[in-house]
């Protein structure tokens, strides 16, 4: 007798034997050497039109900012670009062979961090535009930023493409893994940064050995204590966050009365603990408030609200830095179908506990009215706990090509927890055939990219856009 598989709803599903069947026919939906077809849309919008549209719901003395960082570098720029990309994958063919998607698969948005048993694993990090959707979206997104960061550290056409390929290859052969394991040995499936060290040592000069080293050490001493120390200075004896604006903005400057800055965090808190474990809400209870002030964080997120909260454990040497972070709809939803969840900061947070091998176990949500009275949704997560992102600049073609077998692997994983990774290994099939047409997809999207960068950079050029540098 053949054994069936149950969906998550507990409907009875399809059989392996099925599931195969399912990747292959998708196969005559979307041919895997159709994906490195690429060509704006006739009427596609100017790049300087979709980010526009974000901005209307932004911080207008930061949207500014935001662009100051994206035009540091057609790799910044793609990095602030996810709604322009995503608007360009709709246009696309599509398998049907749907994923939770990390929503914003650049290189960049893979790192290390402390898991809840307080080892180092390596995943995927930012969960701001989550979203179920097609599988190779989020790879198109891998692999192109793997074209834009070669091209910005000069390697040539070659060596990028070999970058592409080894995480396109690894990714593919990882979903193949993936498709015969059991269920629980997907889900538990994980990469601790200890079993990465020796295969990279053993690969890399004394030189880049030391760095590499280097950058782990700091991820590992990134923490709390380490935010005390970088964020805050000491005034009569009391600790509050320090005044750097406009990147660092402590609430009661912002409210003007500190009584009010108390009772707004409280409600705050209050909120955000409903949306704990009542284990997690009772070690939040330990803590309480010491200040709280808005910081500007990442590049495409520039301009939304992003808070940093600091907390008193047992005594001033136990703190707790917090980071609430304004979540509005995926760029992603309008392309696919609506958010099972009205609340966005619950849908970064489910999206990341589904797809990640282990969370921050005090991530939560919240909504409520800001300091302007209007009210909005968040995701909580701690601010910096052991996080870590791999130094792009500083890697050779070969340290490029193993970081991209690492975040194939990676997103492998990931999608295989949330997709039907029988079907996905079935249409990926065991030849290069999708790998090369990644390679070329990466090629003409970089392309894209520099075009659109060019027309930014010259409004701001022109004067029609401000732009503040160098913060």
């Amino acid at each position: 007798m053949t054994s069936r598989t149950r969906t998550a709803d507990g409907r009875a599903g399809e059989t392996p034997e099925e599931r195969t069947a399912k990747g292959r026919a998708a196969r005559e939906k979307a041919p895997r050497s159709a994906h490195g077809e690429f060509a704006p849309a006739p009427a596609r919008p100017s790049p300087l039109e979709t980010l526009g549209a974000q901005d209307e719901t932004r911080v207008p003395e930061l949207v500014p900012v935001r662009y100051g960082r994206m035009l540091a570098s057609p790799f910044a720029f793609y990095r602030g670009g996810a709604a322009v990309m995503a608007a360009d994958l709709a246009q696309q063919r599509r398998t049907g062979l749907d994923v939770q998607l990390c929503g914003d698969a650049h290189l960049s948005n893979f790192g290390v961090f402390r898991a809840p048993d307080r080892r180092l694993v390596f995943d995927v990090n930012d969960f701001d535009e989550t979203h179920p959707g097609p599988f190779e979206w989020d790879l198109k997104r891998l692999v192109a930023s793997f074209e834009i960061a070669g091209r910005e550290l000069g390697l040539t056409r070659k060596q990028r493409g070999a970058a592409i390929r080894s995480a396109v290859d690894q990714y593919r052969e990882a979903m193949t893994g993936f498709a015969g394991m059991r269920d629980l040995d997907v889900w538990y499936s994980r990469v601790h940064v200890e079993e990465l060290l020796e295969p990279l040592r053993a690969t890399v000069t004394p030189a880049r050995r030391k760095a590499f080293d280097k950058n782990l050490r700091k991820a590992k001493n990134k923490d709390s204590l380490r935010a005390l120390d970088r964020l805050t200075v000491s005034r009569n004896g009391d600790v509050r966050i320090a005044s750097r604006p406009p990147l660092l903005v402590p609430l009661n400057e912002l409210v003007g009365d500190a009584e009010d800055a108390t009772s707004i965090v409280a409600d705050v808190m209050t909120r955000y603990r409903k949306s704990l474990e009542p284990a997690t809400r009772h070690l939040i209870s330990g803590y309480e408030y010491v200040d709280a002030a808005h910081k500007v964080v990442g590049v495409g997120s520039v301009g939304n609200r992003a808070w940093i909260c600091l907390l008193r454990g047992r005594d001033a040497k136990d703190p707790l830095f917090l980071q609430l972070k304004e979540a509005g709809p995926s760029v992603l939803e309008p392309f696919t179908s609506r958010s099972r969840y009205s609340q966005h900061g619950r849908r970064v947070v489910e999206g990341q506990r589904l797809t990640q091998a282990a969370s921050d176990q005090l991530l939560g949500w919240l909504s409520g009215p800001g300091v302007d009275g209007v009210k909005r949704d968040f995701y909580v997560r701690q601010l910096w706990d052991g996080k870590g992102s791999a130094e792009v600049e500083m890697m050779g073609p070969r340290e490029l090509k193993i970081y991209g077998r690492l975040c194939g692997w990676t997103l492998a994983r990931a999608h295989a927890r949330t997709g039907d990774r029988i079907a996905i290994a079935s249409y990926l099939g065991r030849g290069r055939t999708f790998g090369r047409a990644m390679t070329d997809f990466a090629e003409s999207y970089a392309d894209q990219n520099q075009s659109d960068y060019d027309e930014v950079r010259s409004a701001a050029d022109a004067g029609r856009l401000e732009v503040k540098a160098g913060l």
